[in-house]
C-alpha cells in the first residue's frame, strides 16, 4: 500500500484514517475530520440515517464537502513519489545501467531506451512512464466513477425501500383507526362487516410488507455486488504507480462494466386497495349540500403544487403544458357536518378539500400546510400517488369519477371517499383544525 512509503511527517496529514492509505478524493466533515469520500461512506455496515463520523461519532447526515485543496496536495505527492522512484537506483536496468523511463504495454514490464530498442520489445507499443501512469490511472478512475454513481443511486433506493417500509406500517395503522372510526358510526354500528374489513386490510399489510422487504433484499444484494469490485478497483487506484503499471488489470475492468449494466432496481410501489364499506355514502348523503364554487382562474404551469399557493397567484400565459384551475367556496364552515361530491372523472390530476378562511382575507396570498387540507392526486412516471399533508405520499388506488368529501367542523376533520366503490381514500386525524374553512378544488387540464 502507498501509506506504506509515507516518511515525511507532513505526509501524514495526507494518510485516510480509514483506509490508511494516500487519500482518494478526499472530503471533510462538520466535526473536521476528513476521510476518503468511498472510505466514509462504505464504512457503514449497513445504510443508516443518520451516518456517523468513524472517528468522533458524530452525525453528518451524508453532508460532507470535497476538499480541493487537499486533493491538489495528494496528486503533488503521488507525482512526486513516481520520480523519486524513477531516479532511484533499483529503479535502473541491471543489463544496460540506464534508467527504465519507458513502459511496454505488451509485456507490462518497464524498460530502458536500449531494452526498448532490442529484437524482443521492438515490436511492441511504447510510450513514456508519465503517459502510461496517466492513461491508467485514467481508465481506473473512470471505472470507479461510473460504479461510484451507480452505488450512490442503489444507496438512494435502498433508503427508499426502508422509508417505505415505515410509511406502510405507519399508513396501515392509521387507516385501521379511521376504518373503526367509520364503522362505530353507522347506525347500527356494523361490527362483523368492520372486523372483516380490518382482517383484510391486515392480510394485505403483511403481503405487502413480505414483498417490500424482498425488494430491499434484492437491491442491498445489487449493491453489494457492486461494492466488491469498487474496493477492488479503490485498492489498486492507491497502489504505487509502478505497482499500477504491471498489473493486468483487463479482467477487472471486465467486471466493472459488468456491474455498472446492472439494471436498475425496481422499488415496489405498494397500494391499499379501495375496500367497500356498507352504508357510507347512504349516510353521509344525509349531510350533503350544495357548494357553489366562485373566483375559477387559469393559471398556466408545467407544475404547480398547491401547498404552494403563492405560485397559484402570479400572472401566467394560458400557453403553457399544463393549466390550473383553481376554485374555492362561497361560503365557509365553522359549525355542523357537511358532504359534497366533486365530479373528477375528466381530470387525471387533481386538488380536492378545504383551506382555512382567512386565507384570502389579507393582501399576502401565502399559504402553508397548516392552512390546507386537501388530497392531492398527481402523475409520477406511469402511475398516480396521492398526497396528504399528513403521512406525505399514499399509494391508493386512484378513484375514478367522483370523490366525495365530509367535513366535521366539530371534529376538526376532513374526509375523502371514492363514491364509485363506497370506499374511503383517507381521512384527516380528529383535531386537525379548529376554525373556520372553505370548500377547494383544483384541476390540471392538458
Amino acid at each position: 500500500m502507498e501509506s506504506d512509503n509515507l516518511q515525511d511527517p507532513q505526509e501524514e496529514t495526507l494518510t485516510c484514517s480509514i483506509c490508511q492509505s494516500i487519500f482518494m478524493n478526499p472530503v471533510y466533515l462538520r466535526c473536521g475530520h476528513k476521510f476518503c469520500e468511498a472510505c466514509l461512506l462504505l464504512s457503514q455496515e449497513d445504510i443508516k440515517f443518520p451516518a456517523y463520523c468513524p472517528m468522533c461519532m458524530q452525525p453528518f447526515n451524508q453532508e460532507y464537502i470535497n476538499d480541493i485543496s487537499l486533493k491538489k496536495q495528494v496528486s503533488i505527492v503521488r507525482k512526486k513519489r513516481l520520480m523519486k522512484y524513477l531516479n532511484s537506483k533499483e529503479h535502473k536496468c541491471v543489463t544496460h545501467k540506464a534508467k527504465k523511463m519507458i513502459f511496454c504495454d505488451k509485456s507490462k514490464i518497464l524498460l530502458c531506451h536500449l531494452c526498448s530498442d532490442s529484437q524482443e520489445h521492438s515490436g511492441h507499443t511504447h510510450c513514456s512512464i508519465d503517459v502510461a501512469v496517466q492513461e491508467k490511472m485514467e481508465e481506473l478512475l473512470k471505472h470507479m466513477d461510473s460504479l461510484w454513481r451507480r452505488l450512490k443511486i442503489q444507496q438512494n433506493y435502498v433508503e427508499i425501500e426502508r422509508r417505505t417500509t415505515l410509511w406502510w406500517l405507519k399508513s396501515v395503522k392509521l387507516r385501521e383507526e379511521v376504518i373503526k372510526r367509520v364503522y362505530g358510526k353507522q347506525c347500527p354500528p356494523l361490527c362483523e362487516e368492520r372486523d372483516q374489513h380490518i382482517e383484510c386490510l391486515r392480510h394485505q399489510s403483511n403481503t405487502t410488507l413480505e414483498e417490500l422487504r424482498k425488494s430491499e433484499a434484492t437491491i442491498v444484494h445489487e449493491r453489494n455486488q457492486l461494492i466488491e469490485v469498487y474496493r477492488e478497483l479503490m485498492t489498486m487506484s492507491q497502489r504505487p504507480y509502478q505497482e499500477l503499471l504491471v498489473q493486468d488489470l483487463d479482467d477487472l475492468f471486465r467486471r466493472s462494466k459488468l456491474a455498472a449494466k446492472l439494471d436498475m432496481p425496481q422499488g415496489m410501489i405498494p397500494r391499499l386497495h379501495a375496500h367497500s364499506i356498507p352504508g357510507l355514502t347512504a349516510r353521509l348523503n344525509s349531510f350533503r349540500v350544495k357548494i357553489s364554487f366562485k373566483h375559477s382562474i387559469m393559471f398556466g404551469y408545467t407544475s404547480v403544487r398547491p401547498f404552494d399557493i403563492r405560485l397559484l397567484h402570479e400572472s401566467t400565459s394560458l400557453d403553457s403544458a399544463e393549466t390550473h384551475r383553481v376554485s374555492w367556496g362561497k361560503k365557509s364552515f365553522s359549525r355542523g357536518k357537511y358532504y359534497w361530491e366533486v365530479d373528477l372523472k375528466d381530470h387525471e390530476q387533481w386538488t380536492v378539500g378545504v383551506r382555512k378562511d382567512p386565507w384570502l382575507r389579507g393582501r399576502s396570498y401565502a399559504a402553508t400546510p397548516t392552512d390546507l387540507f386537501l388530497l392531492e392526486c398527481l402523475r409520477k412516471e406511469d402511475h398516480y400517488i396521492l398526497i396528504t399533508r399528513i403521512g406525505g405520499e399514499h399509494y391508493i388506488e386512484k378513484p375514478v369519477g367522483q370523490v366525495g368529501v365530509f367535513l366535521d367542523c366539530e371534529g376538526g376533520y376532513v374526509s375523502f371517499v371514492d363514491v364509485a366503490k363506497s370506499s374511503l381514500i383517507l381521512s384527516y386525524s380528529p383535531g386537525t383544525f379548529h376554525c373556520a374553512v372553505r370548500p377547494f378544488f383544483s384541476a390540471v387540464y392538458t
